[in-house]
């Protein structure tokens, strides 16, 4: 597939009530790479299969939950492009200046109607520590905790999810690989590679709602893995290890110390702009979001942040 556009996941910025427990969590237990902290006191960290400067972005603060999710974009040309459909679409979009966020160029920030914050960008460093391109070995050094390989996706909640699916398909050149219904009203599975999703949306009248960020692991051993190492440092878990009928991927779910739900996510079909979306009815929601149990856990759909 040759992907233009919107290429893929970039950068999540989390808040987190306490910075020191949050560290321990992302860094040591997912195992995240530690890049820096910031003059304002934000903490930046990479999956170790990752080349741009960072990908998760901590803040201290008084509740937990998502600043905003940043995309990358091919090309200076592609982020000038896109920001103008963007406006034109009807949303007001404002420069975040290039430095923000240490070794990130210019970003186009915007609200859309679920009330979160999409960033668009297309100029990132890349990390001091990346993958090896020459002779490269399976890992760059050997992965601690979880051994996360990267930033995946994230689930929001939020209003409105009908006008957020058009808005990232027009617009932003999305497509739409699955669909759900749910008690609120019909889910979207959205991607703009040949993953299964690279950012998903439930529909709930809170707006600016943060369900779950996902991280890559290779393979399912990897997924039991990380959960023995919840297991091993009492990491509250919230469903898992399972699999999801929606995107086929193994998983488990469970919390860092703020609150915030994190995923450990391995395997998903893969997807193709020609194929149609798959969809599941309301009577088979169980066994779409949790295939083995067919059922679905309360606290999954109430507890967000």
């Amino acid at each position: 597939m040759a992907l233009t556009g919107v290429l893929r996941p970039g950068i999540i910025q989390l808040r987190v009530l306490d910075m020191d427990d949050a560290i321990v969590h992302y860094r040591d237990r997912l195992g995240l790479q530690e890049v820096m902290t910031g003059d304002d006191g934000r903490v930046y960290l990479k999956g170790w299969d990752e080349f741009d400067h960072h990908s998760v972005v901590l803040r201290e603060a008084d509740e937990a939950g998502m600043d905003l999710f940043a995309f990358k974009v091919a090309d200076t040309e592609t982020l000038d492009q896109l920001a103008a459909d963007v406006a034109a679409y009807g949303f007001e979009v404002s420069d975040v200046p290039a430095g923000e966020q240490p070794g990130v160029g210019l970003r186009k920030s915007f609200e859309i109607q679920s009330g979160h914050t999409i960033q668009l960008y297309a100029e990132v460093e890349q990390a001091e520590k990346t993958p090896t391109i020459v002779n490269p070995d399976v890992w760059p050094e050997e992965p601690r905790g979880m051994g996360v390989n990267r930033f995946d996706h994230a689930l929001l909640y939020g209003p409105d999810i009908d006008q957020v699916t058009d808005f990232f398909c027009s617009v932003l050149g999305f497509s739409v690989a699955e669909t759900a219904e749910t008690p609120g009203g019909i889910a979207v599975w959205l991607t703009c590679s040949n993953k299964a999703h690279d950012i998903a949306f439930v529909p709930i009248p809170d707006p600016n709602s943060f369900h779950h960020v996902a991280f890559f692991l290779e393979e399912q051993n990897h997924v039991t893995h990380a959960g023995d190492v919840m297991a091993f440092y009492d990491i509250p878990i919230d469903v898992g290890p399972t699999r999801h009928g929606i995107t086929r991927g193994r998983t488990i779910y469970f919390f860092d110390p703020s609150g915030n739900r994190n995923e450990v996510f391995a395997g998903g079909y893969t997807y193709y702009p020609d194929n149609p979306t798959r969809s599941w009815t309301a009577d088979q929601i169980g066994k779409g979001i949790f295939y083995y149990e067919r059922e679905l856990n309360e606290a999954f759909l109430s507890v967000y942040t």
